[in-house]
């Protein structure tokens, strides 16, 4: 199943709650919470996830993209929030931050850069409810997707699907109905979209548009995943085996 989480870092902060009506149709919404200090960005906190709890009815699904997650992550488990993203390279102790977070009623997602190894999350992977595998460089909206990311996620799924966990995978970064099925066949069902989303005249008319391209990933055969790796494998037979960039 495709669902579409359209990140309001890409809406207009002075018309929010207008502009979240515009995805009333989603399967979530995205927010981004920055400190710039973790991310070279800021946008806000807790009392602005609070107020978006209060004018919408979709799922909320925070980002956070700070320093010591350990500390804030458990604050943003409130009524409204559905998932409580924190990175793994800001997380003194994840396992324990995962429980904590499920203890307090939300679901518990971990993210990690380019950059990162995924190995840490596939050894405890039945501790999170999603894991979210960033198709760029966080702290800023607008960049191109990563496609050498893709053995991440199909490392991911198939360790899920070895454990037989229900596991949400979700992609950030430079989503659009030409690079969605493209991580839809790498094993991911979770879409966040930005400026993909809140750059069209209709949003609600994109975020069909998104649903469709990742549907159509699988009816029509039309993603080669072999032939993609391929051409990102130019450099070396590593570029599909690794859990690395």
């Amino acid at each position: 199943m495709v669902r579409i989480h359209p990140s309001i870092l890409s809406a207009d902060f002075v018309n929010l709650e207008r502009d979240l009506e515009k995805i009333a149709s989603a399967d979530g919404v995205h927010v981004d919470v920055m400190d710039a200090h973790f991310v070279p960005n800021l946008t806000f906190g807790l009392p602005m996830v609070q107020r978006i709890a209060e004018v919408t009815s979709l799922p909320i699904d925070v980002h956070l993209m700070i320093d010591d997650p350990d500390t804030w992550a458990p604050q943003y488990a409130i009524t409204g929030v559905d998932t409580v993203t924190f990175h793994a390279e800001a997380t003194g102790d994840a396992v324990s931050l995962a429980r904590e977070l499920r203890a307090r009623g939300t679901r518990a997602s971990i993210a990690v850069k380019p950059g990162t190894h995924v190995d840490d999350v596939l050894e405890h992977l039945q501790e999170f409810d999603m894991v979210l595998v960033m198709t760029v460089e966080p702290g800023f909206g607008g960049q191109s997707f990563m496609g050498d990311m893709m053995p991440k996620l199909e490392a991911l799924r198939g360790r899920a699907e070895e454990l037989g966990i229900d596991l949400a995978l979700q992609v950030d970064g430079g989503i659009t109905a030409d690079t969605l099925p493209i991580a839809a066949a790498s094993g991911a069902n979770v879409f966040v979209a930005g400026s993909a989303v809140y750059g069209h005249a209709s949003p609600a008319d994109r975020i069909v548009e998104l649903r469709a391209a990742g549907k159509g990933a699988f009816d029509t055969g039309m993603i080669d995943l072999r032939a993609i790796h391929r051409g990102l494998a130019a450099a070396g037979d590593e570029a599909t085996g690794s859990l690395e960039t």
